[in-house]
C-alpha cells in the first residue's frame, strides 16, 4: 500500500485470518477487545463475524475529509493516492453502529461506549 498498489482479496486473506484468531482468542478468554481495520467488503466482515458478540462500528467519513487527514499524516503506510480504490471497494455495512468521523475522537469513543458497553 505504501508504494501505491492496492491490496487484493488474496493479499488481505492472511491479515483477516490473523484478526479472526485474535477475535477468537479474546472471546475464549471473555475479554473485551477493540480491533481497528478497514474490512471494506461484506465478505471481509463475514470472516470476522465469528460470534454474535462481535460488533462492528462503521466510522463513516466524507471523501474530502479523509483525503485531507491522510495527507496530513507523516510516516504512515497508507498512500493517499489509494483512497479512490478504497472508496471503490467499500461496501458500506448496514448492520453496524455508524458514526460520523467529523466528531472529535473523544466524542466518537463516548458514542461507542454508550452503544456497545454493557
Amino acid at each position: 500500500m505504501k508504494s501505491g498498489v492496492p491490496l487484493n482479496d488474496a493479499d488481505r486473506k492472511p491479515w483477516l485470518e490473523s484478526l479472526q484468531r485474535v477475535i477468537r482468542d479474546s472471546l475464549k478468554k471473555a475479554e473485551s477487545a477493540v480491533l481497528a481495520c478497514s474490512a471494506l467488503k461484506k465478505s471481509y466482515r463475514d470472516m470476522l463475524l465469528i460470534d454474535e458478540r462481535v460488533r462492528f462500528v462503521y466510522l463513516k467519513g466524507d471523501y474530502d475529509l479523509i483525503k485531507e487527514r491522510l495527507r496530513a499524516r507523516s510516516d504512515h503506510y497508507m498512500n493517499p493516492d489509494l483512497l479512490d480504490s478504497q472508496f471503490e471497494t467499500l461496501e458500506e455495512p448496514h448492520d453496524a453502529l455508524q458514526i460520523d468521523i467529523g466528531s472529535s475522537p473523544d466524542a466518537i469513543v463516548e458514542i461507542i461506549r454508550q452503544h456497545l458497553c454493557v
